[in-house]
């Protein structure tokens, strides 16, 4: 039987603020104060500074001259940037995943990521059932420095994926990406696969850069 990993303070703080973050429940460019994060958590600051130190290198904080830590704000080009490093990565761990792994098994779970997106109740559902969806190649691809990759901007695609949602996911579209992912999937043709996945962050970039230019 395997050990039961306790997690650390620092790691509960993370994820706590991660969540936050990425759920757009704290907004862009909004002060991170350690102070008011020490009453609302009832933890020193140490566990504090260290989960924003580790936000800040995953690219979702970031500090200013006499200001301090604050969200990032994300103009139209950091929209585009992003996309364009997370849609390669993916589309790099789908031909992998394709070669090396069981596309049936891969396959199965995509169907079941596709199920949990159709009938999310919420719009933060839908983000996660994508997320995971995606992962699935990520799981399969035999490729540990590509997952690391992709976990380096993680944290942005959600944020953006949240932004997305929030704003009025193109929802019969984004469904219907995702059953042509699966279909490319069962089909083994992975430049299906990769169009489908382009398609979708193409769309989900040009909602996100219009809503932050109203």
């Amino acid at each position: 039987m395997p050990a039961i990993k306790k997690r650390s303070l620092v790691d509960q703080v993370y994820d706590r603020l991660r969540a936050d973050i990425v759920s757009l429940h704290v907004p862009l460019g909004s002060r991170v104060n350690v102070n008011e994060l020490q009453e609302t958590l009832g933890v020193s600051c140490t566990p504090i500074r260290e989960a924003v130190n580790r936000l800040q290198q995953e690219g979702l904080i970031e500090y200013e001259n006499n200001i301090g830590a604050r969200v990032i704000s994300l103009t139209p080009k950091d929209v585009e940037d992003i996309q364009q490093l997370a849609v390669t990565l993916h589309c790099a761990a789908a031909e992998l995943a394709m070669a090396r792994g069981d596309r049936a098994e891969m396959a199965a779970q995509i169907g079941r990521r596709i199920a949990e997106f159709e009938t999310a109740s919420t719009p933060q559902g839908q983000v996660t059932a994508v997320h995971q969806l995606v992962g699935v190649f990520y799981a399969h691809c035999g490729n540990t420095r590509l997952d690391r990759s992709m976990l380096a901007i993680q944290g942005q695609q959600l944020l953006l994926r949240s932004l997305y949602a929030a704003g009025g996911a193109d929802v019969p579209r984004d469904l219907a990406d995702f059953r042509r992912v699966l279909a490319g999937v069962e089909a083994g043709d992975a430049a299906a696969v990769c169009a489908a996945l382009r398609e979708n962050a193409e769309r989900m970039e040009r909602a996100v850069q219009a809503g932050l230019r109203q």
